[in-house]
């Protein structure tokens, strides 16, 4: 099976650089929009099986543009909601003299991060966002291609940037830590293979269409 991972499009908060976390359902500007019919059309002759979003509007905007072309409906895992930053939400990325990636793995102390003020860990991100790709590996029907159809099925989860990267991280057992070596954009495609012999990324943050 692919796991084919979706940012959602740009917000009005991306676009003035503020804290994004879970606790914060902003939605999708013009361009975000725009971004989600255009990954819509790049998707559109995949074989697409299952679309899955996170709760918030930004990425269950993104996942209904992408699930229309398949005729399918989205589903809603609240694991994949981002990450809860607590009283970081809404504050300006410039004012932390650093990127968030950054900001977050400073709290990294003695191999686990603590939490962003009131808010909740990495390794806690990826251990709910895990679960959540965990119960889609172990449904039959999504793991094996339809009767009939040569193309391996793939899986469409829509999510945010920390929660991204922390699957990523966990198919390929790489450290929390690596995570201000990576960027997702809004709407940035990266495609898992997940197989008897293991998972590899296959794409990374694709945003050509």
């Amino acid at each position: 099976m692919k796991l084919i991972l979706v940012r959602h499009g740009e917000t009005y908060w991306n676009a003035e650089r503020r804290v994004q976390g879970g606790d914060s359902d902003i939605e999708l500007n013009d361009i975000g929009l725009e971004q989600a019919k255009k990954l819509a059309t790049f998707l559109k002759n995949d074989n697409i099986i299952a679309v899955v979003s996170s709760p918030l509007q930004r990425a269950a905007a993104t996942a209904e543009a992408i699930a229309k072309q398949h005729k399918l409906p989205v589903e809603v895992a609240e694991g994949l909601r981002e990450i809860r930053v607590g009283e970081l939400e809404g504050i300006s990325v410039a004012g932390l003299g650093t990127t968030f990636s950054h900001f977050l793995v400073e709290w990294w102390q003695e191999g686990e991060a603590r939490k962003s003020p009131s808010g909740e860990t990495l390794v806690e991100l990826q251990q709910r966002a895990w679960q959540v790709i965990q119960g889609l590996l172990a449904k039959p029907s999504l793991v094996r291609a339809n009767p009939g159809h040569s193309v391996e099925p793939r899986v469409v989860i829509v999510s945010h940037y920390f929660v991204i990267l922390a699957i990523i991280f966990k198919a390929l057992d790489l450290p929390l830590d690596c995570i201000t070596k990576f960027k997702v954009d809004p709407g940035g495609v990266s495609i898992l293979e997940i197989q008897d012999y293991g998972p590899r990324l296959l794409t990374f943050n694709d945003t050509s269409y």
